[in-house]
């Protein structure tokens, strides 16, 4: 199924992304279509963590959602998507909301790589410290709600976003325990539209957003990475 991409990479840099461990927390709007990009790039050794369930309110942006599904399990539902493209896949899936009290159960493991699609702060930090402390990579997905525009979506670390109150509250947590904050980061500089207490969202933004964290550890693998 890979004959296209293996004519702009070699069979030794799919190899390399076949065996590449990758832990994605989230699949949600962003973590989705990150989760899309792993399986149909070749990634084989994916674990997947989410406790929700699919919502009707789901439908307009996150790409293992449909009519068909709703209330299903997100995780599970993603293990199906990604068996009906690639059977020769191996995937772990924890049908968890990961919490900072059960962060060390679940999150246990040395991968190579890890995609930060979650919500919660508190977990963030909480990756990002286990990626420091076990020479793991990482990249994080920011805020990315309330907002239209995917051309003003960027990479770039932790420490050169604005626009963004989630990049605001992570950055002053990290400098409390003295973490750097030359993470990579996806972000969009897009001011947010505020209208209601309800963050709104599109399929644009998010749905970006995911591509451009696996891409980010696909060109970091075949050390293609620009930024």
């Amino acid at each position: 199924m890979f004959d296209r991409l293996l004519k702009i990479i070699s069979e030794e840099e799919l190899e390399k992304i076949k065996n590449t461990k990758i832990l994605l927390v989230g699949l949600g709007g962003v973590g989705g279509f990150a989760f899309e990009a792993l399986i149909r790039s070749g990634f084989s050794n994916i674990t997947i963590i989410d406790g929700d369930i699919i919502d009707i309110s789901n439908l307009n942006r996150q790409i293992i959602t449909n009519s068909n599904n709703i209330g299903n399990s997100k995780v599970n539902e993603a293990l199906k998507r990604a068996l009906s493209i690639n059977l020769n896949i191996n995937i772990k899936t924890i049908n968890k909301l990961i919490t900072i009290d059960n962060f060390n159960t679940y999150i246990n493991d040395n991968y190579d790589y890890i995609i930060d699609a979650c919500d919660d702060i508190k977990v963030k930090i909480s990756l990002i410290k286990y990626a420091i402390n076990n020479n793991i990579k990482i990249i994080t997905a920011l805020g990315l709600g309330k907002k239209i525009d995917a051309t003003k979506i960027e990479i770039t670390t932790l420490n050169k976003t604005f626009n963004d109150p989630l990049a605001k509250k992570l950055r002053y947590e990290l400098r409390k325990e003295n973490i750097s904050l030359n993470i990579p980061v996806v972000f969009s500089k897009e001011n947010a539209i505020n209208r209601d207490n309800v963050i709104g969202s599109s399929i644009f933004v998010p749905g970006c957003a995911g591509l451009l964290l696996t891409n980010y550890v696909f060109l970091d693998i075949l050390n293609k990475k620009e930024y």
